[in-house]
């Protein structure tokens, strides 16, 4: 025998609202199985059974013509679920990125340019990096690997950045449009291709005793830093000493006033910031900032 239901047992079975169900019955979704004794509408197991499908689509934001097509068995209910679950990514990412944004405009206040930066595609954020490199190496003769390494690295901005990651961003483009640190650059690149015409070898495949006598060298003063060491005191004398020992035995220059000038040809902290940034964006390790490991390298060789 085929059980009936009334519109009343279907709302205390499925928790929505006789008005609800009157409406998906008037709409075909869930059709009449008859009548009552009283001219009442009945139901039977196929129409709670489509009801309760229409009710679970409905609050997983399904639309009813969609819901109309499960029904029908014009689309499969995994079919409709992969499609809203991609929608739904979509919109999370949106808001994701409406989030960064709110915050970091809550933090500088400049909703315009915060705004615009955001929405820029990944060749648009290229362009802005590529105008800079044309202004910073254009027409001179600099090592090509060099230029070329510049110019490979691209802003890998991701579609839901992070707070951070955003703020950097914004911090880069406003960087690199920078009349000051352009000229800055500039005058690096310019540096560099004199010393390529005097024949020193800018490829990076030089002598690898260099950068340990660098790293060196920031990790004394780095300790110096941290101990509180006055970079004009006497204290200060054995750290320069031993740095002396290793940065003169690769490149024959100690601290002191050659090896400040050096450090003021190619010492823009900005620079590094430049990397920095980078690095935020794109999700690499943390650059180490090493501003305050130079200064004190070159204050106290004076």
């Amino acid at each position: 025998m085929t059980h009936h239901y009334s519109i009343g047992d279907l709302a205390r079975l499925t928790g929505l609202s006789t008005r609800t169900i009157r409406f998906y019955s008037d709409s075909g979704l869930v059709p009449v199985a008859g009548r009552t004794v009283g001219g009442f509408r009945a139901y039977d197991v196929d129409g709670l059974a489509r009801l309760r499908l229409v009710r679970t689509l409905r609050d997983l934001g399904v639309d009813l013509p969609t819901a109309r097509r499960v029904l029908a068995s014009e689309v499969s209910v995994a079919e409709v679920a992969r499609t809203h679950a991609d929608a739904i990514d979509a919109q999370m990412r949106v808001l994701r990125l409406r989030r960064a944004v709110l915050r970091v405009v809550a933090r500088n206040g400049e909703v315009e340019m915060v705004h615009e930066l955001a929405r820029l595609s990944e060749e648009e954020r290229q362009a802005i990096l590529d105008d800079f490199f044309d202004e910073v190496f254009g027409g001179l003769d600099m090592e090509p690997g060099f230029v070329q390494g510049m110019r490979s690295v691209r802003v890998e901005l991701p579609d839901d950045p992070t707070t951070e990651q955003l703020e950097a961003w914004v911090e880069l483009a406003n960087l690199v449009r920078d009349p000051d640190f352009r000229a800055s650059i500039r005058r690096m690149s310019e540096r560099h291709q004199e010393m390529k015409a005097e024949g020193a070898d800018l490829s990076g495949s030089g002598d690898p005793g260099q950068l340990e006598a660098f790293q060196y060298a920031v990790a004394q003063a780095r300790e110096a830093l941290e101990a509180g060491v006055d970079p004009r005191s006497p204290e200060a004398a054995p750290v320069v000493a031993r740095v002396n020992e290793k940065w003169a035995a690769v490149t024959g220059t100690q601290v002191g006033p050659e090896l400040a000038r050096r450090l003021g040809e190619f010492g823009d902290p900005r620079a590094e910031r430049y990397w920095a940034l980078i690095g935020t964006i794109n999700g690499w390790p943390k650059v180490p900032d090493t501003t305050a490991e130079r200064a004190w390298l070159v204050e106290a060789g004076r």
